[in-house]
């Protein structure tokens, strides 16, 4: 017992496991659901440029998908789960070992930082982490991130994927929706390009906290409203990573209740970065929040759950605008006619 009245130190657990890119959504499933706040770091393989941030990913080797428990009472029973949920899934695809490794609470900040560099993405856009030093070249477009433990940091396929997008399609003026934010690495993006304005939305409390300090630390702040929450149907998901999660057949609400009375309720792009079957349950919402001619990015989408979100957005109305694939991740940009 702590004898000064101060909370004692906790100790953490990082856990991490190799597995192939077809394994990666279902892992990060299953370790988003015993987690801490559901927060999961994905690390795909890549191989370095000879020069600056430039890189290529490695369709060889795995990936790597780590999540962090507290070290109490119950961090053995979920630690358990995990080990045998990923024995499940090797039955399916190549899953490693769980590894573990004991953090103090001292290194615990800084234990996910190690993973992340600075990044160069498209032409323009630069991801720089935080607490590393860039000078920024005349036409680089910058944005500055401290992930946390927050979904979105620039190294995953999806999030590269729909970035380049975001470069080709948004233009000054716009006003954008950036649906499961993460980080608010793609609503800062769609702001540093221009948008007027961009309203970002995550049902992760862990992530709207994670996107307002970060569009704080770029000040873009002033033209990025910030709300937990989702688009229509995807509300009643909760957490999208969340395996469990299920969709109701009508929302609500298209939007949150709780957002200013002067936000827009259609928009010039919709970017949505999460998982093929809430991209398909969404699908007729997002077309009714796209204005005339409006364009749809959405990626998080792995190439065997392609024909799902295809036929959902065909069933909505939306027409096919450009595909883009890296490694077994997909892009999609469609529009509203």
């Amino acid at each position: 017992m702590e004898s000064d009245g101060q909370t004692k130190p906790v100790t953490w657990l990082e856990l991490s496991v190799s597995c192939d890119s077809e394994a990666v959504e279902p892992v990060s499933e299953l370790l988003a659901r015993y987690g801490y706040n559901g927060g999961v770091a994905i690390e795909p393989p890549i191989i370095p440029g000879d020069d600056g941030p430039e890189y290529r990913y490695d369709p060889v080797r795995p990936a790597t998908v780590r999540t962090y428990l507290a070290l109490d009472d119950t961090a053995e029973e979920m630690r358990a789960r995990i080990e045998q949920g990923l024995w499940l899934l090797g039955m399916i695809r190549p899953v490693g070992p769980l590894q573990v490794r004991r953090i103090e609470e001292e290194d615990w900040a800084n234990a996910w930082k190690q993973y992340y560099t600075i990044q160069r993405i498209g032409a323009r856009i630069v991801i720089v982490p935080s607490w590393l030093d860039y000078q920024p070249l005349p036409d680089d477009l910058v944005v500055r991130l401290d992930p946390g433990m927050a979904f979105g940091t620039g190294l995953h396929p999806t999030t590269q994927l729909c970035l380049i997008a975001l470069e080709q399609y948004v233009t000054p003026g716009m006003c954008v929706l950036d649906l499961g934010c993460g980080s608010g690495i793609l609503a800062i993006a769609a702001a540093r390009l221009g948008a007027a304005r961009v309203l970002a939305l995550d049902t992760d409390p862990i992530a709207v906290e994670a996107t307002r300090a970060n569009a704080a630390l770029n000040n873009v702040a002033d033209r990025i409203v910030v709300a937990e929450g989702s688009l229509g149907r995807g509300a009643s998901f909760g957490h999208w990573l969340r395996p469990d999660a299920e969709g109701h057949a009508e929302p609500p609400s298209l939007l949150p209740v709780s957002l200013p009375s002067d936000t827009p309720s259609q928009f010039d792009v919709i970017v949505a970065n999460i998982i093929a079957r809430v991209l398909a349950a969404v699908a007729p919402d997002c077309a009714v929040a796209l204005r005339p001619g409006g364009l749809l990015i959405s990626s998080g989408i792995i190439a065997d759950r392609e024909p799902d979100v295809v036929a959902a957005y065909a069933a909505a109305g939306l027409e096919t605008v450009f595909r883009r694939q890296e490694v077994d991740w997909v892009a999609l940009v469609h529009r509203k006619p």
